[in-house]
């Protein structure tokens, strides 16, 4: 693959060729929808004649459209998935200078990638590839940020790979049960039925990383446990990956009881929002945060602090963050 730029003033212009025609056709999209994508996105014009595309506009538009098209052939060079929110991920992780290496590696590096039973994860910014780092290297790490950024979702997704590969005998899967800011009031059923509804988002990344039978297999041989905090007091999580989701909901006392809890070869993610805390009463200080303040910096501990910039969701969830962060609101 070779790029030839070619510079006048502040416009600028450049040529990329592909080796592999056989990629071109879900690397253009349908009908060229992909690169509209990137025209749109970075106000560039794109045309593309057998496999090569030619690139017109700003200098630095022009720079950053070569970069994601490279990476967007990179990602799919590797057999990963390329859809609109992919491409919207390697849009706003352009100006990073790392790009092509968390997509594709470099001579001293792998690609930042987890893989699963079912899919194969990489990074969709910037922070998100930090993460991963840290989930690979640090024995406890706390995840802030917002809604949408991956923090819950890598966390299982690194879990499930580690249980795959035997390096943690068991998933243990936590969050404190308090209600987002409404009373459910009484829920039937057994203790299962009753703590489920708070557990529903660590179900929904546990089945898009592992078939649906392991799932249930993993989970009725202990191998999986999903419960809530509560229970976890007078134990010890040895040979464990464990997550505490929602952590900005619990109190400090409940927050020491839970670091507590780590043993041998084990590992903990903490994630949380530090701007959405729901605790009853309203005056108790987050565990969460008092945590980070007191923890932040100690050997073994990894810090990992998302933005709105990092939503990964559809774009309109980022900037529904940003105009609620700004006025000083819970998103």
């Amino acid at each position: 693959m070779l790029a030839y730029p070619q510079r006048e003033a502040h416009r600028a212009s450049a040529e990329v060729s592909f080796d592999n025609q056989s990629l071109l056709v879900p690397l253009f999209g349908q009908f060229d929808a992909n690169l509209v994508q990137v025209e749109n996105r970075l106000g560039v014009f794109i045309s593309a004649r057998g496999d090569r595309v030619h690139i017109e506009g700003p200098e630095d538009s022009v720079a950053r459209a070569r970069d994601v098209l490279k990476a967007m052939y990179d990602r799919l060079a590797l057999g990963q998935d390329l859809d609109a929110g992919a491409i919207e991920s390697l849009i706003a992780m352009s100006n990073e200078p790392t790009l092509e290496g968390i997509i594709s590696g470099t001579i001293d590096t792998p690609p930042i990638m987890i893989r699963t039973r079912r899919k194969t994860i990489v990074p969709r910014s910037a922070m998100q590839a930090t993460y991963m780092h840290s989930l690979s290297r640090d024995d406890i790490i706390f995840a802030l940020g917002p809604a949408g950024t991956g923090k819950t979702y890598l966390a299982v997704a690194q879990a499930v790979a580690q249980l795959m590969t035997g390096s943690v005998q068991r998933l243990i899967l936590s969050r404190p049960a308090v209600e987002a800011g409404e009373k459910l009031g009484f829920l039937p059923g057994d203790m299962k039925d009753k703590v489920d509804p708070y557990l529903r988002p660590l179900y929904d990344a546990l089945y898009d990383c592992m078939p649906p039978e392991q799932v249930e297999r993993r989970l009725a041989s202990g191998e999986i446990e999903i419960a809530p905090i509560a229970f976890m007091r007078g134990r010890t999580l040895a040979d464990a990956f464990v997550i505490l989701d929602e952590a900005q909901n619990t109190t400090r006392e409940q927050m020491k009881m839970f670091l507590t809890r780590f043993g041998q070869n084990s590992r903990m993610v903490i994630c949380g929002d530090p701007r959405q805390v729901d605790i009853p009463g309203g005056d108790r200080m987050s565990g969460l945060a008092d945590a980070v303040e007191k923890l932040e910096g100690v050997e073994g501990f990894g810090t990992i602090r998302f933005t709105a910039a990092d939503v990964v969701r559809h774009p309109i969830v980022g900037r529904i963050v940003e105009a609620y962060e700004g006025t000083g609101e819970q998103a």
